[in-house]
């Protein structure tokens, strides 16, 4: 007896076949060759922090290996990197995110608390304020010091033309090293919206895990500063979820879709003005883990159905010329960039996405 073929499920298959094949070729090609430029950056950056600690011991080393993965260390894109520095002693402010300077928060410190109680005494403000702008730059001069007596000082360099610590190693790959206090067990006022109630993902569970977790502060320029006047924006920390929204991509192929998001946006949407980066291909699977929010719908099965789904929100968002920050709303992700870079972006979002859409070998080519 003879079964009719689903048209449905033959194109699922040639679709997961061929995902397959890109994730195996592509996809492993970039992530190794990620974890090799890794290896190479961080020998030099532990080095150039070794240093730093030997002249400064409140800045210490928190750059360590664990389990073939550093802590702190996010992957911008093939040759440029994240390090975070978590620094010590938070016990004597209070964390104030009052809404003011979207994406940021301020630390003061504690009522009653004298300056003398904390180890960074000198980078109070007047006001009472730990200035992320004052321990950035003395920071930095520690780096340029480092860079000149460390055993890697002919291949690495400080890149002067910014308040932000970033090297440059063998002349190919850029590093930025960011000072940091870890937010554990408190959850900002600004992201008090979630999760959104009524959507079983993700799991409670998950949720006071992300929760206890907590978030970053990190001591960098942000582009919602841009273009302000008051002193306070300089003392204000950027608020980083890095490590818990990682944690929210494990289950199912999540993160196996956000891997090849990353390659199919390295090899084909690096574009002028740098519109899309990987950050932006990461938020917008979070959102739609909101839209899909039940674990079959991401089974390996559905992963084109996915990925389509990602790249026409991702076309909308630069149409709208708006992406919000997935657990900072208020928090534009395209501010900052050229409306005429957006506007290409989109031209090539939508190229790729029609490709994958009406041609089932597309990502033979891709």
């Amino acid at each position: 007896m003879l079964v009719p073929v689903d048209p449905l499920s033959s194109n699922q298959s040639k679709m997961m076949y061929q995902l397959n094949k890109f994730f195996a070729d592509r996809v492993q090609a970039r992530k190794l060759a990620i974890a090799k430029a890794v290896r190479e950056v961080c020998k030099v950056v532990q080095e150039v922090l070794r240093e730093v600690e030997a002249q400064e011991p409140r800045f210490i080393s928190s750059l360590t290996e664990c389990n073939g993965r550093y802590e702190g260390l996010d992957v911008i894109n093939a040759n440029e990197f994240e390090i975070v520095l978590y620094l010590n002693q938070m016990g004597v402010f209070n964390f104030v995110d009052d809404g003011s300077i979207p994406g940021c928060a301020v630390l003061k410190l504690s009522d009653g608390r004298k300056r003398s109680m904390s180890l960074w005494v000198e980078f109070i403000t007047a006001s009472g304020y730990l200035s992320a702008r004052k321990i950035r730059s003395r920071f930095q001069t520690l780096v340029a010091q480092a860079c000149d007596k460390c055993i890697y000082r002919d291949s690495v360099k400080l890149i002067s033309d910014s308040s932000e610590v970033k090297l440059r190693i063998r002349d190919r790959y850029t590093v930025q090293i960011t000072p940091s206090f870890k937010c554990a067990g408190v959850w900002p006022r600004s992201s008090a919206h979630w999760p959104i109630p009524h959507i079983p993902w993700p799991h409670p569970n998950l949720v006071t895990e992300v929760k206890t977790e907590g978030f970053d502060l990190l001591s960098k320029e942000s582009v919602a500063m841009q273009g302000k006047q008051s002193a306070m924006e300089g003392d204000a920390w950027v608020m980083s979820f890095t490590e818990v929204e990682g944690r929210l991509l494990y289950a199912g192929c999540r993160r196996k879709c956000l891997s090849i998001l990353k390659a199919l946006r390295d090899r084909h949407l690096e574009l002028p003005g740098n519109p899309i980066s990987n950050y932006h291909m990461k938020t917008l699977v979070l959102y739609e883990c909101e839209k899909h929010p039940q674990d079959a719908e991401w089974d390996d099965t559905c992963l084109g159905d996915r990925i389509n789904g990602i790249f026409l929100q991702l076309i909308s968002c630069l149409q709208c010329r708006r992406c919000p920050h997935y657990f900072l709303p208020h928090l534009d992700l395209f501010k900052g960039k050229a409306p005429s870079s957006l506007e290409n972006a989109a031209r090539q979002v939508w190229r790729l996405t029609r490709e994958l859409l009406t041609n089932s070998k597309a990502f033979d080519k891709l």
